[in-house]
C-alpha cells in the first residue's frame, strides 16, 4: 500500500451500525485530523455517534440480501466517484463488500479489520474482502491461521 506522504489523506469509514460502527469510532486517534466521511445505516446509534461527521446512509439489511447489495453498489459507485477517498477502512459487516470492490476498481487503498469475537473462524465479509484488501487486520494470533497474510495489531477495545 503506497500513499503519498505529502498529500492530505482522505479517509472513508464504512460499517454497519452498532458494534461495527463503535469499532471504527474507536480509531478516532487515527482519523480525527483527516478529511473523512462515513457510510452506515440510518439508525439512532449512528445518527447520535456521528452527529458532527459527514455521513451518508445506505440500505439495510445487508446480510444475504441481494436487493440491498444492488442498491448499495449504486450508492458505492456514486459516492466513491464523488468523494474520491485515498483509503477505505471497514470493520464490517456486509456493507463493506460493495464499497471495497468498487473502491478497488477506483484504486483506493483498502483496510479491513476483522471483528474480535470471531477467533478461529472467518466472517462471511472477511472471507469476501480478504483477497482484495491492502491490509487485513486481526486482533488475535489465532485469526492468523484463518487469514495468513493478516497483521495482528491486538485488540482495539
Amino acid at each position: 500500500m503506497s500513499l503519498n506522504k505529502n498529500k492530505k489523506l482522505k479517509v472513508f469509514l464504512v460499517s454497519s451500525s452498532g458494534g461495527h460502527l463503535t469499532h471504527l469510532y474507536m480509531l478516532k486517534p487515527f482519523w480525527k485530523n483527516k478529511e473523512r466521511f462515513w457510510v452506515t445505516f440510518e439508525k439512532e446509534d449512528a445518527k447520535s455517534l456521528l452527529k458532527n461527521e459527514k455521513v451518508y446512509f445506505c440500505f439495510y439489511p445487508t446480510n444475504r440480501n441481494i436487493k440491498a447489495l444492488l442498491k448499495n453498489m449504486v450508492i458505492a459507485w456514486k459516492l466513491l466517484h464523488k468523494e474520491k477517498p485515498d483509503l477505505i477502512i471497514s470493520s464490517g459487516a456486509a456493507i463493506a463488500v460493495p464499497f471495497f470492490y468498487i473502491g478497488k476498481l477506483l484504486r483506493a487503498n483498502l483496510i479491513y479489520i476483522e471483528v474480535f469475537d470471531r477467533i478461529d473462524k472467518p466472517t462471511l465479509t472477511g472471507r469476501i474482502v480478504y483477497p482484495i484488501t491492502d491490509k487485513f487486520i486481526v486482533q488475535w494470533n489465532e485469526q492468523k491461521k484463518v487469514y495468513p497474510k493478516a497483521i495482528n495489531l491486538g485488540s482495539i477495545f
